[in-house]
């Protein structure tokens, strides 16, 4: 049986990956999450499901000493690392947070691998090192990377690290998944989106439609786009954490580092958005057009024929009536609690 070091998998996207990893293989998993933005909730529901396979630790992955107590303790096989700080506007804000989490820390996590000699590991990236691309083509992996804000920034310095380790210590592999903008709920039911300040438009949206705000804002309706707003690519949770176990096969297999833009392909306004949630949930909550965010780019658009030419990676919800149903269905239920 395999084990895996899964950082900060009691949030979203980490939680959910933890779920696809055990339901799909014979593994166990072991969570390091401080609980700053996850949820013991995520870490029950695992355990519940998957009883002896889930072992929660809390503690910081920039922890050496907490680090050193568990890879004694087990053999691990790979880290899928989740935990980090991730939004945008806060990064504009406090850039010092986001170096000093995202890549400082991300730093003494590599060192503890290497001591212990793990050499599989899944990072979680991001879109946002494209920065402000040219919009009327979708972005390959091989687009320029230039980041636009420090959360951005702070996810490249750590590939360009990932990249310069594996020069260092050729058994080192790894695979780094930019993702595009996640949402939805696990379709079995049980996980979806808790957040205890929501910054993600559908999340958002769905929050306004359950009643938990009274409104929300566009920033800015003055992009260069085809309503004003900004246009993302948006992917269903389920899909995504996926994408992580599809991944993991590849490196297992093939033994050379990838990485992979995590999206649709196709792009959707922050007007667009907002109308599909208000259809699925039948309530015509309040929006306001308010000024631009710093370090927001116009358009991020994957172009993701890599990913699905190069894994067994197979999309099942490419639908954003579907994505945004899920979500508006975990936040009413949630909301019913």
């Amino acid at each position: 049986m395999q084990t895996y070091l899964f950082t900060g998998a009691a949030g979203f996207i980490g939680s959910h990956t933890a779920y696809c990893f055990l339901k799909n293989s014979d593994c166990k998993i072991i969570i390091l999450d401080n609980l700053c933005t996850g949820f013991l909730e995520n870490i029950r529901f695992l355990q519940e499901r998957f009883p002896n396979r889930i072992e929660f630790v809390q503690g910081n992955f920039g922890d050496s000493s907490c680090l050193e107590t568990n890879f004694l303790k087990h053999k691990i096989d790979g880290i899928v690392h989740f935990a980090g700080s991730l939004i945008v506007s806060e990064s504009v804000l406090n850039p010092l947070l986001y170096y000093w989490n995202n890549v400082a820390n991300t730093l003494n996590l590599l060192e503890m691998a290497a001591k212990y000699k793990i050499n599989r590991f899944l990072f979680s990236s991001t879109a946002a090192v494209y920065g402000q691309p040219n919009f009327s083509e979708p972005i390959c992996e091989e687009s320029q990377t230039l980041p636009i804000n420090p959360y951005g920034e702070s996810k490249l310095m750590v590939e360009k690290i990932l990249r310069d380790f594996e020069v260092a210590n050729p058994d080192f592999r790894s695979v780094i998944l930019r993702y595009f903008n996640v949402a939805g709920a696990l379709n079995e039911g049980g996980l979806g989106q808790r957040s205890k300040n929501a910054t993600h438009l559908i999340k958002v949206a769905c929050e306004c439609a359950c009643g938990k705000r009274e409104k929300m804002g566009i920033f800015g309706e003055d992009y260069p786009t085809k309503d004003g707003t900004c246009i993302r690519d948006y992917i269903h949770i389920d899909d995504l954490a996926k994408a992580h176990f599809e991944s993991l096969k590849i490196i297992q297999r093939e033994k050379v580092s990838q990485t992979y833009n995590v999206g649709y392909g196709v792009g959707f306004s922050v007007k667009e958005v907002i109308a599909c949630v208000k259809q699925v949930s039948g309530v015509d909550f309040k929006v306001e057009i308010q000024a631009r965010r710093f370090g927001d780019p116009a358009m991020l658009v994957s172009d993701n024929a890599k990913i699905l030419s190069h894994t067994e990676w197979k999309p099942r919800y490419n639908n954003l009536e579907w994505i945004c149903k899920s979500a508006y269905e975990w936040e009413k239920k949630c909301s019913n609690q």
